[in-house]
């Protein structure tokens, strides 16, 4: 076929496009998901619409169609592409013609704009099957035949296109299902169990220290069942000691532990858990929900909206600042539940002081040092004891038993340690006795909505539960006191603690494994970490609602992948509470899925040799670390016992060596100035340097980077002990090539003084 030929037919062909517009309606069209070809109305002439959008709501969100992965398409081989060929002539010149000038005007007609970008990728794709397979199936290549010759219409390969277009992309097929899913709207009808009844909800609002939860622990034990959900183990551990204490039995429920009270395993009337293993299927007369402002928490905060919104309780008491008083209220209307607001002031002050400590030699008994990294904890506390002073360290990756030991160890009057050095793990679930917090810095590394690690001062909601540690109502100093290290710090921390603390105002939520399944029967060839992109990308909320962080689950979802493993199993293993900052957890995590996927139990035996367990006591700090990462491992084991109770079947010889570990540990930390002094000294001596800020340094002239703006940038995150050893590497380099020029110049100098002196005698 001429060029010539060709372009007579591509002006017809367009004639043709503009004479029988009444096939392709823009005004009415739509793409019908609901079958695999389009559906035509010829008494309507036009493609049906199936997308129902209501007048008063609001238009659905558009999809981040970069998450929308194209299947790759497997032809038959069995097929005979090349039935009908002998019907045809060749495509090649008059078909890119075609594509390039009518296809994306039929294109643009026919797609919902929710999908234009999937259809312009899906065109992409279709153009380049059409004008690169050697061979066609037959009926597509006989359409394109008949469309060349004048036989056919442009209309008659949309069909083909579409077909196209939901084989790569089958989430076009399912749009409208995907959307109703992923609505979050109404998260309060989740649970209808706790909308059949009319609950009655306390609000129980103060600062650290007044008294807030006591009384919502008093109606608590005085009901008869109730349920006590807090942030952290520690403090159901200590609700169901008190509860149990007081002749109220009562059950601990965590992530990794079931504890029930009676003998013969019947459950008993009230439970003390960790806020996201409460039931909001059982019913109860009093339920305690615990810092309720950790609602708005980026990563957990599904976990009190669900509490709040589902727990099936005649009374509901929540706990917390009272910055959450107008939020918590807002969200009872959308149940349609009033709330009765309770105000407690501090039982006891405290005052910030008008001065810094600024040295390690002003500490006195009852301090608490507050760092935001185990570097500085392990720094401070070398220091505290080359000084002759006994110190207590907690921080929050230490397991549950070693911090009660070491609090133990620093509320014992007769204990000789007096000092505590601490991260914010202090500020939840230890009764310590405080006289002054001292916080070493006011930076606290955080993970920003991108997921990307940034440093930050912290705010006044966090400077507040840390402060308020100081002088509580039950410890021996009846007032507190709160200043900082470095005096540059002092105006900054005052100017902190005198603002309003910023009022909560969005409540967190996050898919459930339900959701995720019916998004996968849409979706079987996604990857669960796609799924759970995709669903975000859909999903619907109000303004008082936002999706939690799924980057950790991800991260996870990603590991295991390769992993055969069923949807539902695949999700739980997902929800493990891991910290991925730790290669041996991962790695623990990755040979627990596949020896699961293998349907292989995992026996103590098993575990023991993949621990190399008994393990020896630390010897440095690097020992500790990998200690307290082995127990993060067994803590897995145990959280896997619970959902998985035939494949994890030795709980008990676990949570044996468990405690040995802990025990170890313990003794590791009571240790731990000498397992530093046993560390790597270019680990230990940048921490050193970090915490002698404002300090003049006592070395050489190749150290004089160790000045003031230097430790505060090794303190601020801003730069690190290893670059900090760079500069000083190069400053010392700098200044000996200085040395150098300035003594070749009064070399030459010196020459040509000479010189010139000879010249003078002759």
């Amino acid at each position: 076929m001429s060029v010539n030929r060709c372009m007579r037919l591509f002006n017809r062909l367009q004639r043709q496009i503009n004479t029988r517009s009444p096939r392709i309606t823009a005004g009415s069209c739509h793409v019908s998901f609901g079958s695999g070809l389009l559906h035509k109305q010829h008494q309507a002439g036009s493609v049906v619409c199936s997308r129902n959008v209501s007048s008063n709501k609001p238009p659905p969100k558009t999809p981040d169609t970069s998450l929308f992965i194209p299947v790759s398409l497997k032809m038959d081989s069995s097929i005979d592409w090349a039935v009908g060929e002998e019907l045809t002539q060749p495509l090649d010149k008059i078909v890119s013609i075609f594509f390039d000038s009518h296809f994306i005007q039929l294109f643009t007609l026919y797609v919902c704009v929710c999908a234009a970008r999937l259809f312009h990728q899906a065109f992409i794709s279709f153009r380049k099957y059409v004008l690169e397979m050697a061979s066609l199936p037959a009926d597509l290549h006989i359409i394109l035949s008949d469309i060349c010759c004048g036989a056919g219409h442009i209309d008659d390969i949309y069909p083909y296109f579409i077909r196209h277009a939901k084989q790569i992309f089958p989430m076009l097929d399912c749009m409208d299902d995907l959307r109703k899913i992923s609505d979050l709207r109404l998260p309060a009808n989740w649970y209808p169990e706790a909308r059949a009844i009319q609950r009655k909800v306390i609000f129980h609002a103060g600062p650290t220290n007044s008294g807030k939860t006591y009384q919502a622990i008093q109606r608590y034990l005085a009901a008869k069942s109730g349920v006590y959900c807090g942030p952290l183990k520690l403090l159901a551990h200590e609700i169901f000691e008190k509860s149990n204490d007081a002749g109220v039995p009562c059950d601990l429920v965590t992530g990794e532990e079931r504890t029930l009270v009676d003998p013969e395993g019947r459950a008993a009337g009230h439970v003390a858990c960790t806020i996201e293993m409460c039931s909001v299927t059982t019913p109860y007369e009093v339920a305690v929900i615990d810092e309720i402002q950790m609602i708005k928490d980026p990563s957990r905060g599904w976990a009190w909206t669900r509490a709040l919104l589902g727990l099936c309780a005649e009374e509901i008491h929540v706990c917390g600042e009272p910055a959450a008083i107008d939020f918590i209220r807002e969200l009872m209307y959308t149940t349609g539940e009033e709330m009765e607001v309770h105000t407690y002031q501090r039982l006891t002050p405290f005052s910030i002081l008008d001065r810094a400590v600024e040295s390690l030699d002003n500490l006195r008994p009852g301090d608490c040092i507050v760092c935001f990294s185990k570097n500085d904890i392990y720094s401070i506390s070398r220091q505290i004891e080359a000084k002759g002073l006994e110190c207590a360290v907690i921080y929050g990756s230490l397991p549950p038993g070693t911090k009660l030991s070491q609090a133990k160890k620093f509320n014992d009057p007769d204990d000789p340690c007096k000092i505590l050095v601490a991260t914010d793990a202090i500020g939840m679930g230890l009764n310590l006795s405080i006289k002054r917090i001292i916080f070493n810095t006011l930076v606290k590394p955080n993970v920003n909505e991108k997921g990307e690690k940034q440093m930050e001062t912290i705010s006044t909601s966090q400077a507040l539960q840390i402060a308020g540690r100081a002088g509580r109502f039950s410890s021996k100093f009846k007032e507190g006191e709160v200043t900082t290290m470095h005096r540059d710090d002092l105006p900054v921390l005052k100017e902190i603690l005198s603002q309003l603390v910023e009022p909560v105002q969005t409540a967190g939520l996050h898919p459930t494994a339900e959701q995720i399944e019916m998004f996968a029967y849409h979706l079987p060839d996604s990857t669960l970490s796609n799924l759970v992109d995709i669903f975000v990308s859909l999903c619907q909320v109000d303004g008082l609602y936002f999706v939690c962080n799924i980057d950790d689950f991800k991260f996870l979802a990603d590991m295991i992948q390769h992993i055969p493993l069923n949807l539902r199993t695949r999700y739980v293993f997902c929800t493990a509470p891991i910290n991925k900052k730790q290669p041996f957890v991962c790695t623990s995590f990755l040979k627990f899925a596949r020896q699961f996927s293998r349907d292989e139990p995992l026996t103590f035996g098993w575990v023991c040799r993949h621990i190399s367990w008994p393990v020896a006591p630390p010897k440095n700090i690097k020992d500790l670390v990998h200690l307290e990462a082995v127990h993060d491992v067994l803590d897995l084991y145990l959280w896997l016992s619970y959902r998985f109770m035939d494949m994890f079947p030795d709980t008990a010889c676990i949570r044996q060596i468990q405690q040995e570990l802990d025990d170890i540990i313990q003794q590791g930390v009571r240790n731990i100035t000498r397992l530093i002094r046993a560390t790597d000294p270019t680990i230990t001596d940048p921490l050193q340097t970090q915490s002698g800020r404002g300090q003049r340094s006592q070395r050489g002239s190749g150290e004089r980077m160790d000045s003031s703006l230097a430790n505060r940038l090794v303190r601020d995150g801003l730069l690190t002990p290893d670059l900090l050893r760079q500069l000083q590497r190069e400053w010392s380099k700098d200044q000996k090539q200085e040395l150098t020029n300035k003594s070749a110049v009064s070399t030459d100098c010196h020459n040509t003084d000479n010189k010139g002196k000879r010249m003078k005698k002759k």
